[in-house]
């Protein structure tokens, strides 16, 4: 449990942002838990979306305009951290699904993707229009269609193991300058081993169920940074 959270939940939180909110990202999300927490300006479109927020995290500089949401509000002021990371260190839960944090601008996303390594003790599922992005635990299996799209992407120079991937990714040197590790496909029963939390699994939208549920059963997470 993190010592210093704001939210607490036993079960799965949405976490929504300021990004793209694409159609059924909450809808779907919700199927998972039904606490929903804002990052900052995240608050406008979960109450455009019909609902209303149980917590708004963040600097504020998008203040909320709608005066029902001033009593939910916890303001961090510091700058040195984006509002989905003030919100993943401040939120204690088995999962949570992130949405309305890609699609509008691209530094944002980067941000999203170093946020989950900064908070690798954190289970998080970013969901996208597409696809649905996850740090990947120390190993990890998956039960997807064959021929799925299946892609990794090294956060910093990383090995890992695995099966069911037409593509193996034993002996490749993966990092951001060496092999990435997208587009490959599902060949089987998927499972992936990995040495250190630098490794993002992104799998298509449609199996954002399955990437939940492997991620809830796999055996081991990954340790808070010190």
């Amino acid at each position: 449990m993190k010592p210093f959270a704001i939210v607490h939940e036993n079960a799965p939180v949405i976490l929504v942002g300021a990004g793209q909110l694409y159609p059924n990202d909450l809808t779907d999300s919700l199927t998972f838990g039904k606490i929903i927490v804002a990052a900052d300006g995240g608050a406008e479109a979960v109450l455009a979306a019909g609902y209303m927020p149980d917590a708004i995290i963040g600097d504020m500089d998008s203040q909320p305009s709608d005066t029902r949401l001033e009593g939910l509000i916890h303001h961090i002021p510091e700058q040195d951290s984006t509002d989905f990371d003030k919100a993943l260190r401040s939120i204690s839960a088995p999962l949570i699904l992130a949405c309305g944090f890609t699609g509008k601008r691209i530094d944002h996303s980067l941000a999203v993707l170093t946020a989950l390594m900064t908070a690798q003790e954190q289970l998080c599922v970013v969901v996208g229009e597409e696809s649905v992005i996850a740090l990947c635990p120390p190993r990890i299996a998956f039960d997807l269609p064959a021929g799925s799209v299946f892609s990794v992407f090294p956060m910093q120079n990383t090995s890992a193991t695995s099966t069911g991937l037409k593509w193996p990714l034993e002996g490749v040197d993966l990092g951001p300058t060496r092999r990435i590790g997208t587009s490959n496909e599902v060949s089987g029963p998927v499972e992936i081993t990995v040495d250190d939390p630098h490794l993002i699994v992104i799998v298509p939208r449609a199996a954002l169920a399955e990437l939940v549920r492997a991620l809830r059963a796999a055996p081991a997470q990954w340790p808070a940074r010190a």
